[in-house]
């Protein structure tokens, strides 16, 4: 909903579209794809979107984001990802999904940036995740924005429709922790061990995206650019690494 409804989660996106230096391309990681096997790259000139999602208003299956894609950026990321010793496929037909489309339509409304986007291998580990991030480093330096879309807390099972307590105390525990660490500079790969995990991430693909980002951000610590809940165990964070000209 956060493509029709987004508020000031959306504002906040768009003006750091604003600031930041235009990209050349975007390659995306989102909690959305996840696919057995080997990490898979959509490779499509005009990938489209898929409204991978249902029981949701009307208005919200006309939304598109009709940027164009990229495969010779495909191709170069799974170059650096077998480079890396992880295995990497090209998808010719994949299309954007909502992890995807639904950010960039708020950080790049014109859909004029070219856009690849990385599946979640199955099964990974933080550790894979990592190595792919440190693989795909090199693309920031290129002129490539590197992005991360899932969410630090997501649990749909527990959602608090009326919003009556602000977020769960469980839900604030494990944010909490996963902020220190990366302001630290410490590892979150143990993340199964903080307080509130089993409620803030009952399975892990929303998590998952931000080792992408760790990985490719080289152990600088995120700025946080954006910080809200939704129903109680949904986290808005969104966190900014790098510096402006390689974010």
């Amino acid at each position: 909903m956060l493509a029709l409804e987004g508020g000031a989660w959306a504002e906040r996106l768009g003006a750091l579209g604003r600031g930041l230096p235009e990209p050349r391309a975007i390659l995306v990681c989102s909690a959305h794809w996840e696919a057995t096997g080997p990490f898979r790259l959509s490779a499509a000139e005009v990938p489209g979107v898929m409204h991978d999602f249902g029981g949701f208003p009307e208005e919200l299956y006309t939304q598109d984001y009709p940027a164009p894609g990229a495969p010779v950026l495909a191709a170069e990321a799974a170059a650096l990802l077998r480079g890396a010793g992880l295995e990497a496929v090209l998808d010719p037909e994949r299309p954007l999904d909502h992890g995807a489309w639904v950010p960039l339509r708020a950080l790049y409304p014109e859909a004029r940036i070219p856009v690849v986007q990385l599946s979640l291998p199955r099964p990974r580990t933080p550790e894979q995740l990592l190595a792919a991030g440190r693989a795909l480093a090199p693309l920031r330096e290129r002129g490539v924005l590197l992005l991360g879309s899932g969410g630090v807390v997501h649990n749909l099972r527990l959602l608090d429709w009326a919003e009556a307590t602000g977020p769960r105390p469980w839900a604030l525990a494990f944010e909490g922790w996963v902020r220190e660490r990366l302001a630290a500079g410490e590892s979150i790969a143990d993340w199964k061990q903080a307080p509130g995990a089993g409620e803030s991430v009952p399975t892990s693909e929303h998590l998952d995206p931000l080792f992408v980002a760790l990985g490719a951000a080289g152990g600088t610590p995120p700025k946080v650019i954006f910080d809200q809940w939704q129903l109680g165990s949904l986290s808005l964070a969104s966190f900014l690494f790098g510096q402006a000209g390689a974010p």
